[in-house]
């Protein structure tokens, strides 16, 4: 009987196996134009949106090449921010109703590597556009904040986040390379 039911259970899994079925991969080029007007609706919705936020904060702020608005409204008088550097900010994060939704006061100051990952795209993006000791509002659209599923936590999905954003300290990176000595 054992036997019969090794041979049943082979003969099935090498019926499966010679079974060979093949599956044509769908043209799916004609949504294309449909997703391209959709984001480009989503887009200009978000900068209607920003534009409206900034003009009742009465803030001039200026819009960069990848979409975020900034405006640096301290400035002070230590190093330029650089791809590579160990950024270490204080930080107040809202949506553009004013909720909060993050603060250094209660978690902390972030330290990050500027272009490394662990924090929103265009903050990375923003960042360098900073000194040491200046203070900056961002604006960031979805597809640079937490895109189209927000942080599963306090950011929906979708949001436009406004950063106030100290920047406390650039440090260089170490040169952690052990030479063998």
């Amino acid at each position: 009987m054992k036997n019969k039911i090794y041979f049943i259970l082979l003969f099935s899994v090498l019926a499966a196996c010679a079974h060979k079925e093949t599956y044509k991969h769908k043209d799916l080029s004609k949504y294309d134009s449909v997703l391209i007007r959709i984001n480009k609706f989503l887009v200009k919705e978000d900068q209607e949106r920003i534009q409206s936020y900034i003009k009742r904060k009465g803030w001039h702020m200026k819009q960069a090449k990848t979409g975020f608005w900034y405006e640096i409204y301290q400035h002070g008088n230590g190093a330029q921010a650089q791809p590579g550097d160990i950024a270490t900010i204080e930080y107040r994060i809202e949506l553009l109703d004013g909720t909060l939704c993050y603060t250094s006061d209660s978690l902390g100051p972030k330290t990050f590597k500027i272009n490394y990952g662990d924090i929103e795209s265009g903050v990375h993006q923003g960042i360098v556009l900073m000194h040491e000791g200046d203070r900056a509002h961002f604006i960031f659209p979805p597809y640079l904040a937490h895109g189209l599923l927000g942080d599963e936590n306090k950011i929906p999905p979708r949001s436009i986040i406004v950063y106030d954003i100290y920047l406390k300290k650039i440090k260089k990176p170490q040169n952690n390379i052990n030479y063998g000595q």
